[in-house]
């Protein structure tokens, strides 16, 4: 297990971690940490295991090896969820519950209370805050069946605040929707970055997040292929890149009796084994 120094506890340390579900591995032997106000951008094509890592974190899909800490407390005896806020990838804001957005944001202040107890001032006014931070105060009463998708978004953001966690996870928060919606979730990203925030952000538009992201691990295959700054990994792709180019032969078909090809040469581009389309 890891030795953890006092009140230097990473948010989240994986030591040869792998996750799965039953018996099938997704994501093997990683190596990651995360430390407070990280923003980490995790990258990958599809299939390479990035919600499998985070659902793994959280407990949604099976530890099959290795070590994980959340705040220095091994995964299995971690029992603060309220620390971890959490973004899923698929919102379920279905148009068949009627529930106002302040209504869903409320949600995040259940696990401070008992169930009994009423909402006090003090949860009003953080479903408040939550609302205001990803710019729908003005959307509090309205039935979130009627907000567009980047709007319920912002709603789930917001409930994930409203439980005042010490990190977020959001898995693909800027999927699914348009592209003005995707700039407005990025400053709200923005702004909570700017607040010290800690972020963990599976996602495929890291246009969108490259002003806010201080670091980015990328996935391939289920293991670790790249850990770090924005900078150097805009390096590690242009490698990436060329090394793909340099797999690069002509074939030309034959005519089969020896006298030469039937027709131009056609490039074909080979690919590594860690490459996807």
């Amino acid at each position: 297990m890891f030795v953890t120094e006092p009140g230097s506890s990473p948010v989240l340390r994986l030591g040869a971690a792998s996750f799965g579900y039953s018996d099938q591995v997704v994501v093997s032997h990683v190596d990651l940490s995360v430390d407070p106000g990280d923003v980490v951008a995790l990258l990958g094509p599809n299939g390479s295991g990035k919600s499998t890592l985070v659902r793994g974190v959280l407990g949604l899909a099976d530890h099959l090896g290795g070590d994980v800490e959340m705040f220095g407390v091994p995964r299995d005896r971690f029992t603060d969820h309220t620390r971890i806020g959490y973004v899923p990838q698929r919102h379920s804001l279905s148009a068949s519950v009627r529930a106002t957005a302040e209504e869903v944001v409320a949600v995040g202040r259940l696990p401070h209370r008992p169930w009994w107890r009423p909402a006090s001032a003090t949860d009003a006014s953080i479903v408040r805050e939550a609302l205001a931070t990803v710019g729908l105060a003005d959307r509090a009463r309205t039935d979130v069946a009627t907000l567009s998708g980047g709007q319920q978004r912002r709603v789930l953001i917001a409930r994930a605040l409203a439980a005042q966690p010490d990190v977020l996870v959001m898995d693909e928060p800027t999927a699914g929707v348009d592209l003005a919606s995707q700039h407005v979730l990025a400053d709200v990203l923005h702004r909570l970055a700017a607040r010290g925030t800690t972020m963990l952000i599976v996602t495929h538009e890291l246009e969108a997040l490259e002003l806010i992201v201080n670091r980015i691990v990328c996935l391939r295959d289920g293991v670790i292929d790249f850990d770090g700054t924005p900078a150097a990994y805009a390096a590690h792709e242009l490698a990436h890149e060329a090394g793909r180019h340099h797999h690069v032969h002509v074939t030309a078909p034959t005519r089969g009796d020896g006298r030469g090809p039937l027709r131009s040469p056609q490039v074909v581009r080979g690919r590594t084994g860690g490459d996807h389309a």
